[in-house]
């Protein structure tokens, strides 16, 4: 079973089929530095440990996924609402999703963009640990996305300040938490290929000319980015 295929089979929270998967998954990933070699041997000993590793509900320390998404201009990143920081987006898993699956579901929903794995299917390029609101601890798997050249959209309800980076000012503004995964994304070929051409209105946070405080958000002063979510 491909971590990236959804199932509703066991309990809904903790389906063996897919803690096999996603196992198999993160024992596979070869760290870049010794911070995601730490991550990642945190998150094998979570998943032999916990009971609902995938639930955020189940307890302060869960799986999450995210994604860095490439393009022609970039990555995207969005200004979280509640941390003010501009991240990459992702989130908590539904019952019985995969991370892979969720890291799609969340940035489609967070950008407004059409999204998607790379030909091959879903490929994790990066693991993070790191401290979340509530006390919370998120084992967070990040995988590649691959987007047009479209202006983000995100949907109702979700922040709206969405845009593209060139990948020099996001690895600048990027701090522990996040830089490591974006220099990787950098490196895939996804990231250098040309995107096929989508047509979308020009996002207000990318017009030409447009002021810091347009591109970046009102009273936001552009900073580092962090881990939690």
């Amino acid at each position: 079973m491909s971590p990236g295929a959804r199932t509703t089979a066991g309990d809904g929270r903790r389906p063996p089929e897919l803690l096999d998967a996603v196992r198999a998954e993160v024992g596979a990933h070869r760290p870049t530095d010794a911070r995601e070699a730490d991550a990642r041997t945190q998150v094998l000993e979570a998943l032999r440990r916990l009971r609902e590793p995938f639930d955020e509900h189940a307890g302060p320390v869960h799986v999450t996924g995210s994604a860095v998404v490439v393009g022609r201009r970039g990555t995207v990143l969005h200004l979280h609402k509640r941390l003010h920081r501009w991240l990459q987006p992702g989130g908590h898993l539904e019952p019985g999703e995969a991370p892979s699956d969720a890291a799609l579901r969340e940035s489609e929903e967070e950008t407004g963009l059409a999204l998607s794995h790379p030909g091959a299917g879903p490929r994790l390029i990066h693991v993070d640990v790191h401290p979340a609101a509530k006390g919370h601890t998120h084992l967070d798997l990040r995988y590649l996305l691959v987007a047009a050249d479209a202006d983000p959209a995100p949907a109702p309800g979700e922040s709206p300040h969405v845009r593209w980076y060139p990948w020099d000012e996001a690895v600048d503004l990027a701090d522990d938490a996040l830089v490591g995964a974006l220099r990787v994304a950098r490196a895939q070929p996804e990231a250098s290929a040309p995107a096929p051409a989508a047509s979308a209105s020009r996002a207000a946070g990318d017009a030409p000319g447009a002021s810091p405080a347009t591109r970046h958000g009102p009273g936001v002063v552009p900073g580092r980015m962090g881990g939690e979510r």
